[in-house]
């Protein structure tokens, strides 16, 4: 049984589990919202510890801490504050952020969950007791020093998604572009028949549509550093509606170059605090650009899977590593499940989408936006599923992928479409019926064109070269 102490807010008594670091209004969270057993990400987690060090480092260094107003404090005890900051951002503390997602609109609880924390745990580091009722280092007044949950909330988040994209979305997508551009090279002398429609069409090499999928890839990674902008303009110091009430003037600049420099990300005071208070759009703009990575990542994967479909009654023209049974029924079966994984990557992060749009349009009255939690914890899924999807989908299939040059190359004689490059010959109208004859026939365009003798057999060798067919002719 869970022994517990009373805490107290301006609302009055509560108890709390004995040893937690949170407090009263932590807990009162907890038992207004049992939704989801959903918690904030370790991302978003540790990006409010930063925020909390950077706005820290600001009001120390700016005087406000130890200054000439109610309690202040000693060097030793901010030195404390900004060692249980960086604590959190060094996970320490996970677990004591037990509030549900789905909580109040702009984040309340969350930031007083962690100023909590830190606040008691800084109390700790000095050598106090934190469960004294009296604070002598306080979550509002001194780690919340200059803040309101309305500007720094959405710092931390975009301060999580920017480092996520960051440090592991673009490195992941950079790493696909990799591997897909050494495929593309390694097949390009591999001769195959092209699809539109799933309908056969002229020849292409296994080169050239590896090379399209890498191009994708290079897009997609253009289009990760375009979402990371879309989040470097931060709203903190415009405290609760945008005016920066009870703040120093270079305090929102102070905290901003500390977030940059700790990060190594570029992040800026917002242009129009305002803006930044009251609306998401830069993180709608941000998910939209996860969206069409998205979008991208599905279409590469179904592709691949297709490719790799048979392996004798399907195309088979690509060989997918075999990585578990795929039947409990059909033994010996196996199935593209890389492939599979990624195709629900991908349609996750595009519900995710509408969910960030749709708060992003309906959530913004006035000062403040009031659907923040669950758009940043939707943009964090995405980004994480997007990385760790792509990172599977190379380690245990594209890096082992294999071209097979049979499968590929015996489709190409067999194919109608090789029709096509006769039109400069025969005309349009005589190669379409050359077509259907060949097709009703059984034979090839080959075959049927040497019966008919169409061309002189050299003139006709030239113009159904498959190789010539793969690039412009003169």
């Amino acid at each position: 049984m869970t022994d517990f102490r009373t805490e107290h807010d301006s609302m009055g008594d509560v108890q709390v589990p004995a040893k937690a670091y949170y407090g009263a209004q932590t807990q009162r969270a907890v038992d207004n919202f049992p939704v989801s057993g959903w918690t904030l990400r370790a991302e978003m987690i540790r990006a409010m510890g930063l925020v909390k060090w950077a706005a820290g480092v600001a009001n120390r260094d700016l005087g406000k801490l130890t200054g000439t107003g109610k309690n202040p404090l000693t060097a030793v005890q901010v030195e404390a504050m900004l060692t249980a900051a960086k604590e959190v951002v060094e996970g320490k503390f996970d677990a004591e952020f037990p509030v549900d997602v789905f909580q109040t609109g702009s984040g309340t609880s969350s930031n007083m969950n962690i100023n909590e924390v830190i606040s008691n745990r800084a109390i700790e580091i000095t050598g106090g007791n934190r469960f004294e009722l009296k604070k002598p280092i306080h979550p509002n007044d001194h780690v919340n020093m200059g803040q309101s949950t309305n500007d720094t909330f959405p710092t931390a988040i975009h301060v999580a998604v920017a480092r996520s994209v960051h440090e592991r979305l673009i490195p992941a997508l950079q790493r696909f572009e990799k591997v897909l551009a050494e495929k593309a090279s390694a097949w390009d002398k591999i001769i195959k028949i092209g699809r539109t429609h799933l309908a056969d069409a002229t020849p292409l090499r296994l080169g050239q549509e590896f090379g399209g999928f890498a191009r994708q890839l290079q897009l997609s990674v253009g289009r990760a550093k375009q979402a990371l902008q879309a989040v470097l303009e931060l709203p903190v110091g415009g405290t609760a509606v945008g005016t920066g009430i009870n703040t120093h003037p270079d305090f929102a600049r102070h905290t901003c170059a500390a977030l940059a420099q700790e990060t190594g990300i570029p992040f800026i005071e917002a242009v129009n605090h305002f803006e930044a208070n009251a609306q998401r759009d830069g993180l709608v703009d941000c998910h939209g650009h996860l969206r069409t990575i998205a979008t991208t990542l599905f279409n590469v994967a179904n592709n691949i899977r297709w490719l790799g479909s048979g392996p004798r009654c399907g195309f088979y023209e690509v060989m997918l590593p075999d990585r578990q049974p795929g039947s409990s029924i059909m033994p010996g079966k196996v199935n593209p499940v890389m492939c599979e994984s990624l195709m629900q990557v991908a349609a996750r992060v595009i519900g995710n989408d509408q969910t960030v749009a749709f708060s992003g349009a309906t959530g913004g009255q006035f000062q403040l936006n009031i659907m923040m939690p669950i758009m940043g914890h939707a943009t964090l899924e995405s980004i994480a599923l997007l990385a760790q999807g792509t990172i599977a989908f190379i380690d245990l299939c594209a890096i082992e992928m294999e071209a097979n040059v049979e499968a590929c190359e015996a489709s190409v004689e067999k194919s109608l479409a090789m029709v096509t490059s006769l039109n400069p010959h025969v005309g349009y109208e005589k190669a379409a019926a050359l077509a259907k004859e060949a097709f009703k026939s059984g034979k090839t365009i080959r075959q049927l064109c040497l019966d008919q003798k169409i061309l002189p057999e050299d003139q006709l060798a030239q113009a159904l070269d498959a190789w010539s067919m793969t690039e412009p002719q003169a």
